[in-house]
């Protein structure tokens, strides 16, 4: 997932302007009332089973302790599973030659148990990936072939592990920058542009049952669009298998334009793979835009207050412009369901959100589609 990106600031909107219309414009409590009495009827990965599989993300928290909560509300609510950090090089392989699958192991089982398809992420990132590594024995760069023995050794070990019991993996990660060229990461310094040509190779000789996925962040805009279809074109021309991309979506009640969604949605699509929608949430906290890095900002009382406007509660307004974009992205996601394999989204409930903690601390937001006390939210019929 992304660790740090740049959102742009919430502008709150009135009532008025919201397209759904829920209860919560209203004066009538009894209506509000009954709107979340229909809705706690509601089992999700139910009400889109015609559309797409629902998914959320697990946390190690979660999956090592089998009566968590939220736990058992993600295997009630969801028939997909992403683990949240247990599969990621830093989790799984921290030094050399020690791998940790604890974890990695219980998310499978749990997911076997409860037949939920579980997708693995992620195999080669950029970011938390040991310094180690990139490095020799005595901390010098690796040469082009030592890395990619590495990386084939790692993805073997994991990817190879699960080949009968995880559905796919998201291969790479967030390799592409902003304006669609490739980030200069370690894997592309050391070995080149065709570190992911080898990843997609290697993942697929390791579990060759599994699909293979590339995902990264703000897909939506037109030069990593282009970047992204020219990396999936590429894979194929080269006869290297690529199922799938995934759409990372942390979104806000502003931001992005829709339009340029859906824009790569059917660009992505037309490319011959399947769609992805991954790490989706919506934000309605303000992002506090020229946030220094590094800042201790949970000590600055007045820009807790700025930026933490809701720890007694969202007001109805806001859940109202919360609603129409939710509204308003599934219905784009619906419309191009013949596409989209999944929707999944960052987290269980509101409680838990990775919202709560970045870009500061202890801020309370309410992203998600269950709340904090794990209630499917009013608006949920309608989408």
């Amino acid at each position: 997932m992304l660790t740090k990106k740049t959102l742009n600031k919430t502008i709150l909107i009135g009532c008025a302007s919201v397209v759904l219309i829920i209860s919560g414009c209203k004066s009538d409590n009894g209506a509000a009332a009954n709107t979340q009495a229909v809705a706690q009827n509601i089992i999700l990965k139910d009400k889109f089973a015609d559309n797409f599989k629902i998914g959320t993300a697990i946390s190690k928290a979660q999956v090592l302790n089998p009566s968590d909560p939220e736990l058992l509300l993600a295997a009630k609510h969801f028939n997909t599973f992403t683990p949240e950090n247990s599969m990621k090089w830093e989790s799984v392989n921290p030094l050399p030659n020690e791998y940790q699958f604890d974890v990695a192991d219980a998310l499978v089982n749990f997911a076997k148990k409860n037949n939920q398809q579980l997708i693995g992420h992620t195999l080669v990132w950029h970011s938390q990936t040991p310094d180690w590594v990139f490095e020799d024995h005595s901390g010098n760069l690796l040469k082009r072939e030592q890395l990619l023995e590495r990386m084939q050794h790692h993805i073997k070990t994991v990817a190879g592990r699960y080949a009968d019991q995880i559905f796919a993996w998201d291969v790479v990660n967030e390799a592409l920058n902003e304006d669609g060229t490739l980030r200069e990461s370690k894997w592309q310094q050391i070995i080149g542009d065709d570190f992911i040509e080898h990843a997609f190779m290697f993942a697929h000789q390791a579990a060759p049952k599994a699909k293979l996925y590339y995902n990264d962040y703000n897909m939506f805009k037109p030069e990593k669009r282009a970047g992204a279809v020219a990396l999936i074109n590429r894979l194929k021309q080269k006869g290297i298998q690529i199922d799938g991309v995934g759409m990372q979506a942390h979104y806000s009640l502003d931001y992005p334009d829709f339009a340029e969604v859906e824009d790569s949605i059917v660009a992505f699509a037309a490319t011959g793979v399947d769609v992805m929608i991954t790490e989706l949430d919506i934000s309605v906290l303000p992002f506090p835009e020229n946030l220094a890095e590094g800042a201790d900002v949970s000590l600055d009382i007045a820009l807790q207050q700025q930026y933490n406007p809701y720890k007694a509660g969202i007001p109805k307004d806001v859940e109202q412009q919360l609603a129409s974009r939710y509204q308003a992205l599934f219905s784009i996601y619906k419309k191009h369901s013949d596409r989209i394999g999944r929707v999944t989204f960052w987290g269980v409930s509101d409680k838990q959100t990775w919202r709560n903690g970045w870009p500061m601390q202890g801020r309370t937001d309410y992203p998600l589609l269950i709340d904090r006390n794990m209630q499917i939210k009013g608006f949920v019929d309608s989408l």
